[in-house]
Protein backbone atom coordinates (compact mmCIF):
# COMPACT_ATOMS: atom_id res chain seq x y z
CA UNK A 1 0.00 0.00 0.00
CA UNK A 2 2.53 2.38 0.80
CA UNK A 3 5.27 1.34 -1.82
CA UNK A 4 1.81 1.95 -4.16
CA UNK A 5 1.13 5.54 -2.87
CA UNK A 6 4.89 6.17 -3.05
CA UNK A 7 4.69 5.16 -6.86
CA UNK A 8 1.57 7.44 -7.28
CA UNK A 9 3.22 10.53 -5.39
CA UNK A 10 6.54 10.24 -7.28
CA UNK A 11 4.57 10.21 -11.02
CA UNK A 12 2.76 13.19 -10.17
CA UNK A 13 5.52 15.24 -8.73
CA UNK A 14 7.35 14.26 -11.77
CA UNK A 15 4.00 15.54 -14.05
CA UNK A 16 3.78 19.14 -11.97
CA UNK A 17 7.36 19.07 -11.74
CA UNK A 18 7.84 18.76 -15.54
CA UNK A 19 5.26 21.44 -16.46
CA UNK A 20 8.11 24.63 -16.23
CA UNK A 21 9.42 27.55 -18.04
CA UNK A 22 11.97 29.98 -17.71
CA UNK A 23 9.59 32.73 -17.05
CA UNK A 24 7.99 30.42 -14.21
CA UNK A 25 11.17 29.00 -13.23
CA UNK A 26 11.43 32.84 -11.71
CA UNK A 27 8.15 32.87 -10.55
CA UNK A 28 8.03 30.56 -8.64
CA UNK A 29 11.56 31.12 -6.85
CA UNK A 30 10.11 34.35 -6.18
CA UNK A 31 6.80 33.14 -4.68
CA UNK A 32 8.87 30.74 -2.55
CA UNK A 33 11.16 33.06 -0.95
CA UNK A 34 10.92 33.46 2.61
CA UNK A 35 10.93 37.80 1.88
CA UNK A 36 8.52 37.71 -1.03
CA UNK A 37 5.33 38.01 0.80
CA UNK A 38 6.23 40.68 3.98
CA UNK A 39 4.21 43.62 1.86
CA UNK A 40 1.41 40.67 2.17
CA UNK A 41 1.79 40.34 5.14
CA UNK A 42 1.63 44.17 6.30
CA UNK A 43 -1.36 44.48 3.84
CA UNK A 44 -3.26 41.85 6.11
CA UNK A 45 -2.09 43.56 9.30
CA UNK A 46 -3.40 46.93 8.52
CA UNK A 47 -6.48 45.28 7.41
CA UNK A 48 -7.12 43.19 10.57
CA UNK A 49 -5.90 46.26 11.96
CA UNK A 50 -9.09 48.45 10.63
CA UNK A 51 -11.58 46.05 10.63
CA UNK A 52 -10.64 44.08 14.35
CA UNK A 53 -9.17 46.73 15.59
CA UNK A 54 -9.16 45.85 19.75
CA UNK A 55 -8.25 42.33 18.29
CA UNK A 56 -4.85 43.28 16.52
CA UNK A 57 -2.70 42.41 19.35
CA UNK A 58 -4.38 38.64 20.12
CA UNK A 59 -4.28 38.40 16.43
CA UNK A 60 -0.81 39.05 15.57
CA UNK A 61 0.18 36.54 19.04
CA UNK A 62 -1.67 34.02 17.22
CA UNK A 63 -0.17 33.98 13.56
CA UNK A 64 2.96 33.80 15.87
CA UNK A 65 2.35 31.04 17.35
CA UNK A 66 0.56 29.26 14.57
CA UNK A 67 3.71 30.06 12.45
CA UNK A 68 5.91 28.50 15.62
CA UNK A 69 3.91 25.20 15.83
CA UNK A 70 4.04 24.42 12.25
CA UNK A 71 7.46 25.12 11.43
CA UNK A 72 8.67 23.06 14.97
CA UNK A 73 6.00 20.14 14.10
CA UNK A 74 6.77 19.88 10.27
CA UNK A 75 10.45 19.56 11.37
CA UNK A 76 11.07 17.37 14.86
CA UNK A 77 7.59 15.49 14.51
CA UNK A 78 7.47 14.47 10.87
CA UNK A 79 11.01 15.51 9.08
CA UNK A 80 13.53 13.68 11.68
CA UNK A 81 11.02 11.16 12.35
CA UNK A 82 9.88 10.29 8.82
CA UNK A 83 13.39 10.63 7.39
CA UNK A 84 11.15 10.93 3.90
CA UNK A 85 13.76 12.47 1.10
CA UNK A 86 13.66 15.66 -0.58
CA UNK A 87 13.03 14.39 -4.15
CA UNK A 88 15.91 16.56 -5.37
CA UNK A 89 17.94 14.49 -2.83
CA UNK A 90 16.49 11.00 -4.73
CA UNK A 91 19.48 9.00 -6.44
CA UNK A 92 17.04 7.64 -8.85
CA UNK A 93 15.30 10.79 -9.75
CA UNK A 94 19.02 12.94 -10.03
CA UNK A 95 18.68 13.05 -13.94
CA UNK A 96 14.73 13.82 -14.05
CA UNK A 97 14.49 16.26 -11.57
CA UNK A 98 14.08 20.50 -12.55
CA UNK A 99 15.87 22.04 -10.04
CA UNK A 100 15.94 25.99 -10.13
CA UNK A 101 19.19 27.85 -8.93
CA UNK A 102 20.50 24.60 -7.48
CA UNK A 103 18.22 24.78 -4.52
CA UNK A 104 17.32 21.62 -2.74
CA UNK A 105 16.97 22.42 0.86
CA UNK A 106 17.61 20.14 3.56
CA UNK A 107 17.78 16.58 3.23
CA UNK A 108 13.98 15.62 4.32
CA UNK A 109 10.83 16.91 2.59
CA UNK A 110 8.10 14.85 4.88
CA UNK A 111 6.21 17.17 5.54
CA UNK A 112 6.57 20.34 3.73
CA UNK A 113 7.29 23.38 6.33
CA UNK A 114 6.24 26.29 3.85
CA UNK A 115 2.97 24.08 2.94
CA UNK A 116 2.15 23.74 7.01
CA UNK A 117 3.19 27.51 8.18
CA UNK A 118 1.32 29.33 5.38
CA UNK A 119 -2.10 26.49 5.86
CA UNK A 120 -1.76 26.88 9.78
CA UNK A 121 -1.78 31.26 8.78
CA UNK A 122 -4.30 30.58 5.88
CA UNK A 123 -6.54 28.61 8.48
CA UNK A 124 -6.18 30.65 11.73
CA UNK A 125 -7.62 33.85 9.65
CA UNK A 126 -10.02 33.17 7.22
CA UNK A 127 -11.62 31.67 10.78
CA UNK A 128 -11.43 34.93 12.38
CA UNK A 129 -12.72 36.95 9.48
CA UNK A 130 -14.90 34.95 8.06
CA UNK A 131 -15.43 36.64 4.45
CA UNK A 132 -16.01 34.64 1.17
CA UNK A 133 -13.32 36.86 -0.59
CA UNK A 134 -11.07 36.69 2.42
CA UNK A 135 -11.08 33.02 2.46
CA UNK A 136 -10.79 32.36 -1.46
CA UNK A 137 -7.41 34.78 -1.13
CA UNK A 138 -5.62 32.79 2.06
CA UNK A 139 -6.35 29.60 0.78
CA UNK A 140 -5.36 30.65 -3.23
CA UNK A 141 -1.85 32.00 -1.26
CA UNK A 142 -1.26 28.75 0.78
CA UNK A 143 -1.90 26.88 -2.43
CA UNK A 144 0.47 28.73 -5.02
CA UNK A 145 3.34 28.66 -2.28
CA UNK A 146 2.46 24.75 -1.28
CA UNK A 147 2.54 24.12 -5.45
CA UNK A 148 5.55 26.58 -6.06
CA UNK A 149 7.81 24.21 -3.60
CA UNK A 150 6.89 21.40 -6.11
CA UNK A 151 7.84 22.87 -8.98
CA UNK A 152 10.81 23.97 -7.47
CA UNK A 153 11.91 19.98 -7.48
CA UNK A 154 12.15 20.13 -3.19
CA UNK A 155 8.89 18.49 -2.26
CA UNK A 156 6.40 15.60 -3.48
CA UNK A 157 2.85 16.69 -3.57
CA UNK A 158 2.52 14.53 -0.55
CA UNK A 159 4.55 16.14 1.45
CA UNK A 160 2.80 19.71 0.69
CA UNK A 161 -0.33 17.68 0.56
CA UNK A 162 0.72 16.70 4.19
CA UNK A 163 2.22 19.92 5.26
CA UNK A 164 -1.00 21.49 4.38
CA UNK A 165 -3.33 19.24 6.64
CA UNK A 166 -1.30 20.04 9.31
CA UNK A 167 -1.28 23.45 9.07
CA UNK A 168 -4.96 23.45 8.75
CA UNK A 169 -4.80 21.32 12.00
CA UNK A 170 -2.87 23.79 13.79
CA UNK A 171 -4.43 26.94 12.81
CA UNK A 172 -7.72 24.80 14.36
CA UNK A 173 -5.86 24.71 17.54
CA UNK A 174 -4.91 28.35 17.93
CA UNK A 175 -7.89 29.45 16.41
CA UNK A 176 -9.64 28.29 19.72
CA UNK A 177 -6.76 29.54 22.02
CA UNK A 178 -7.34 32.92 20.02
CA UNK A 179 -11.58 32.10 21.24
CA UNK A 180 -9.90 31.73 25.01
CA UNK A 181 -7.61 34.67 25.12
CA UNK A 182 -10.32 37.42 23.52
CA UNK A 183 -12.58 36.45 25.96
CA UNK A 184 -10.14 36.52 28.63
CA UNK A 185 -9.47 40.15 27.85
CA UNK A 186 -11.22 43.18 30.15
CA UNK A 187 -14.29 45.08 29.21
CA UNK A 188 -12.55 48.07 28.48
CA UNK A 189 -10.57 46.43 25.38
CA UNK A 190 -13.96 45.40 23.59
CA UNK A 191 -15.22 48.41 21.47
CA UNK A 192 -18.09 48.09 18.81
CA UNK A 193 -15.98 47.03 15.40
CA UNK A 194 -16.57 48.76 11.93
CA UNK A 195 -19.93 47.15 10.32
CA UNK A 196 -21.47 46.44 13.49
CA UNK A 197 -19.51 43.84 14.45
CA UNK A 198 -18.80 43.56 18.29
CA UNK A 199 -16.51 40.82 19.44
CA UNK A 200 -16.06 38.67 22.73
Amino acid sequence: MLSTLNDLDTRLFLFLNGLHSDAFDSIMFWISGKTTWWPFYLLLLLYLGWTRRWQLVPIILSIALAVTLADQVSVHLFKEVFERLRPCREQALQDVVHLVNGKCGGMYGFVSSHAANSFAVAMLLLLIVRKGWFTALMLSWATIVGYSRIYLGVHYPGDVLGGAVLGVLIGLLVYLVFLWTIRKLPVSWKMQEPGGFTAG
